[in-house]
């Protein structure tokens, strides 16, 4: 695997020292990555918005602790590259996001995710055992698959007729409007915030919208029921304390708590789905007492 760019901008927000890379996983396919920081790796996965930019606040006080951080955007994410006729699987997305982290050296690592992100660090965790050393997941379950209701419903007509309907701007409305109803403190929203949300996609629209739609129709080959036990590191799961329409569904939560050795979750009173922007120390420190808990 190769990088494709070694100078790439940096996301508002991260310390100078940040190095952004776009590896390539396989051909038309790249994946954004940046890095910040020595020590201890801890890799970041986000959901579909974000990117490295909604980690902002949780890298810079991890980087302060030590802890070398790692931002990997699955494809079709944020700034990593968006194909029209790629497998948008989990489980191809953790393919992808595994050769990355072997471009970039990494051995062994503590994972964090967001939202969707969490689906593809489980099964990270599953597959590369060796690899992870835990896994923490921020109001995010092990989905089988990338597909929304919401997504399924705004490509029921197929994406010719979005690629129509869609601009930047409504691009923006709908990821605020959704932003908004996912979050318990919405003081952090902003339309600056937004722009920086939505840049990646906003930059291939066309791409983004083909990515988009090929995730609504993404099948679940390899479902994670008959294999979390194969994880013995320790997982840990924040669930925002305020209801919202993203929460982990039931199923999801009692699969962690009957096929996991070492689990644990707790609920942050006063956050919905995105806690790392609500109240960002709270992840910071579950990342150090998972790093205690993992041994490493």
């Amino acid at each position: 695997m190769l990088f494709q760019a070694l100078a790439l901008a940096r996301p508002a927000g991260l310390p100078d020292s940040a190095v952004v890379r776009d590896i390539a996983v396989a051909p038309g396919e790249t994946l954004r990555t940046t890095s910040v920081g020595q020590g201890e790796a801890v890799v970041l996965i986000p959901g579909l918005f974000g990117a490295a930019y909604g980690y902002r606040a949780v890298t810079k006080a991890l980087v302060n602790k030590g802890y070398r951080c790692i931002v990997v955007e699955p494809l079709g994410y944020g700034w990593s590259s968006h194909p029209k006729k790629a497998d948008y699987s989990f489980t191809a997305q953790t393919r992808r996001v595994g050769d990355a982290l072997d471009s970039l050296g990494v051995v062994r690592a503590l994972v964090v995710a967001q939202s969707t992100g969490a689906a593809i660090a489980f099964r990270l965790a599953v597959a590369r055992p060796s690899l992870v050393s835990g896994v923490l997941a921020i109001d995010g379950g092990p989905a089988e698959s990338p597909s929304t209701p919401g997504m399924r419903k705004a490509f029921k007509f197929g994406g010719f007729v979005a690629k129509l309907a869609m601009d930047e701007t409504m691009l923006r409305e709908e990821v605020r409007r959704e932003i908004v109803r996912n979050s318990g403190d919405t003081t952090w929203i902003t339309d600056a915030l937004i722009r920086h949300y939505t840049a990646g996609q906003a930059a291939d629209l066309s791409g983004s919208i083909d990515a988009f739609h090929r995730m609504a129709k993404s099948t679940k080959p390899e479902p994670l029921t008959d294999e979390l036990h194969q994880f013995t590191g320790p997982v840990r799961l924040l669930l925002g304390g305020v209801e919202h329409p993203s929460e982990i569904p039931d199923e999801q939560r009692e699969l962690l708590r009957d096929r996991l050795t070492d689990f644990a979750a707790d609920t942050v009173p006063g956050s919905g789905q995105f806690i790392n922007e609500e109240q960002p120390k709270v992840v910071v420190d579950a990342v150090a007492k998972l790093h205690r808990d993992a041994g490493e």
